[in-house]
Order: C-alpha cells, then structure tokens, then sequence
C-alpha cells in the first residue's frame, strides 16, 4: 500500500528517490537547501547569503550582470524542475529565494548587519507576500512565476535596506 505524499500549503514537500542526481534539479534546490524540513525557503535563502558575501564587494555592473543571469537562468532551472515534479512551485525549489535575497542585497552597505537585515526583510517580504507579490504568486505560472513573485519580494527589501542605510 502506497501512503499519500505529505502536502504543506498545498505543494507535495517529497522528492522522488534519486531526484536531486539531476544537476537541474540539484540546482533548483539550492544544492539540497530546498529539502531541510519545515524551512526550505529559509534554507535556501542560507544559500543566498552565501553565494552573496563574497560579490558584495563586487562592482555594481559586475554584479548586476551576475545577479541578472541567475534570475534568467532561474526561469528555466525552476521551470523545468517543476515540470519534472509536476507541481508548481514544489517547496523544494529555493532558487528562486537565493535569487530574490540577491536582489535585495543589490549595492547593499557591507558588513554582516546588513546582510542580516537583508535577509530579514528578504524573508519578511517572501512570507508576506504583500501585493503584488502575492499577485505575482498566484497568477503567473512556470518558471517565470516561481521567479517573479520572489524578485518582487528582493526589490521590496532592497527598498527597504536602501532606504534604511539612507536614514542611518
């Protein structure tokens, strides 16, 4: 007898065995990130900080470039992935959170203060779903929609930590 998959806010949380082998998908992950129960998108957003720390001396057309790859790049790693599993946005697909934190983290001050902040108001932002984040979420498919509603979330927190590190 087969028992049913878990589901958690209506996306099947299991990998099929040997899923993640596939580098696409080993990507979409976040390289594992998006399996750690409970908090994938945080995880994942782990990943983001990361990959941020040592590009946040970057120059800014460097790492707008670089940014602006892996969302392009994003679009098509989550697509498929999500094609693969048959489930839009499955909670296991985090490349989207890394893109969005890099987003937020766009001409940010340096220092481990602001890549915190960042990644509060990245999470906040990712979990709210303020509209029209939360528009985004629910209205445009495939890889462009499991993409957008997150770079709206990154552009509302580098905003946000813009204004801040303005104010301060």
């Amino acid at each position: 007898m087969n028992t049913p998959e878990p589901i958690n806010a209506g996306k099947r949380t299991r990998l099929p065995p040997g899923f993640l082998i596939n580098p696409v998908h080993f990507l979409a992950a976040g390289f594992g990130a998006g399996c750690v129960p409970g908090m994938p998108g945080t995880a994942g957003t782990v990943i983001g900080v990361i990959i941020y720390y040592p590009l946040q001396g970057a120059d800014f057309r460097a790492y707008l470039a670089i940014v602006t790859a892996l969302v392009i790049a994003g679009i098509w790693i989550c697509g498929k992935t999500a094609a693969a599993l048959g489930v839009h946005d499955h909670s296991a697909i985090v490349w989207d959170e890394i893109t969005g934190y890099l987003v937020t983290m766009f001409m940010a001050p340096a220092g481990w203060a602001w890549i915190i902040a960042g990644f509060i108001l990245f999470r906040l932002f990712d979990i709210l779903k303020p509209w029209p984040v939360s528009w985004a979420d629910r209205q445009v498919k495939g890889g462009t929609g499991i993409m957008l509603d997150d770079i709206i979330a990154g552009i509302f927190g580098l905003v946000t930590l813009q204004i801040t590190a303005y104010l301060l």
